[in-house]
């Protein structure tokens, strides 16, 4: 199935266990393959990402593709690492 990257924007994610992760903010492509390898996702849940912080998740963990996101995995909580 083909669909505009542009259509992606703006979508909700949703963890595989329904919790609502954020929204696409970008699409990350690979040019030299024309496919798609991440989702840019900003306001996200702060119950799953600490701080709410924007996260890039691999397209590989997207199961399906409609009027929301569904992802087939994504972790119990993502923590924000000090670069100090």
């Amino acid at each position: 199935m083909e669909t505009d990257v542009t259509n992606l924007i703006g979508l909700e994610i949703y963890s595989d266990k329904g919790y609502r992760l954020g929204n696409v903010n970008d699409v990350m492509v690979d040019v030299d393959t024309q496919t798609v390898y991440g989702l840019y996702v900003e306001k996200t849940n702060d119950g799953l990402v600490e701080d709410g912080v924007s996260v890039l998740v691999p397209y590989r963990w997207v199961r399906a593709v409609g009027d929301v996101i569904i992802l087939k995995r994504f972790p119990t909580f993502v923590s924000v690492s000090s670069t100090e």
